[in-house]
């Protein structure tokens, strides 16, 4: 019976389908090729590449070069933030520029209707002087029939 025993429950391979097994899961928990694993943290926690503009320094200790990441990270993250303050200030402009030439438009129409009352109240002046110079001389040469 020990024989039998022996074979029903061997040790070895039950250590060698474990192994497997384990092997078997930690592969399909391993990330594949080409799988970033900065991506399985919270955004907050992930690890950037550090800006092309920069590079560490040989002999720097662990300690500095995490000093240095996070600083350079504040900034180029205000760097980033100036950038997006500035595309939102152009499209401002834009969009007041826009309303800008509509109402130079309109500043342009006010002009053109000042000249153009401009012009006639000139005319109107004119004709009323030059009525008034007719009706004068027409007294004058009144003045003179009656008086003569």
């Amino acid at each position: 019976m020990r024989g039998t025993a022996r074979q029903a429950f061997d040790i070895n391979e039950v250590e060698r389908d474990v192994i497997r097994q384990l092997e078997n899961d930690i592969a399909t928990l391993t990330p594949a090729t080409g799988d970033d694993p900065r991506t399985y943290a919270p955004p907050v926690n992930r690890v950037m590449p550090l800006p092309e503009y920069v590079t560490h320094r040989d002999g720097v200790s662990e300690i500095g070069m995490l000093s240095a990441e996070a600083v350079v990270r504040e900034y180029e993250n205000a760097a980033k933030e100036i950038e997006a303050m500035g595309k939102e200030t152009a499209k401002r402009c834009v969009e007041i520029t826009a309303s800008v030439v509509t109402m130079l438009e309109d500043v342009r129409t006010t002009a053109a209707h000042f000249r153009k009352e401009a012009q006639r109240i000139f005319n109107d002046i004119e004709s009323c002087s030059a009525l008034t110079e007719e009706v004068r001389s027409t007294c004058d040469a009144l003045k003179k029939k009656i008086g003569e």
